[in-house]
């Protein structure tokens, strides 16, 4: 990679990335735990969905001539006390990382950097797609979340997820 800077940077975000894979499991199996089957299934193909962002920022690290240094990743959060709860902390990480992001997308600008500008692009459409995703489920769950029949319903249309 011609600048270390942005090799590093790089790295920290694969880190990032494969410390919300981590996170979306031990969602994945929360929600399980509780019953929440389809919840628990989303978060799964969630977690599978970080990885490969993961995979997608050392494969551009490798192809520019980068070394991928992968770091320990820190632990996560076990429990939530409901869907709700699990997507509201979904919402705030997901605009964490769209911030972490930005913060690349700027280093890639300010080094003049344009392949890594060409792929951040498509991680800057993503994030806008992962905050709407998770900020509508939200607003559903804040509606039924009251509501057991609702909840279920809910819960049988996440397992559905492609």
């Amino acid at each position: 990679m011609s600048n270390v800077k942005m090799e590093t940077a790089l790295n920290k975000q694969v880190n990032a990335e494969l410390w919300s894979a981590y996170l979306y499991l031990s969602m994945s199996y929360d929600m399980s735990n509780k019953g929440f089957n389809g919840i628990a299934s989303w978060f799964a193909k969630q977690a599978k969905e970080e990885f490969e962002h993961a995979t997608k920022f050392m494969k551009f690290i490798e192809d520019t001539d980068g070394k991928v240094k992968l770091s320990p990743i820190e632990e996560v959060r076990q429990e939530w006390n409901s869907p709700k709860d699990a997507f509201e902390d979904t919402l705030l990480h997901e605009k964490k990382v769209t911030s972490l992001i930005h913060g690349l997308m700027d280093l890639a600008i300010e080094l003049k950097d344009y392949a890594a500008q060409n792929l951040l692009s498509w991680f800057v459409d993503e994030q806008v797609e992962e905050e709407n995703t998770a900020r509508g489920y939200l607003a559903a769950l804040e509606k039924i979340e009251k509501d057991p029949a609702a909840l279920y319903l809910f819960d049988k249309k996440l397992g559905k997820r492609d």
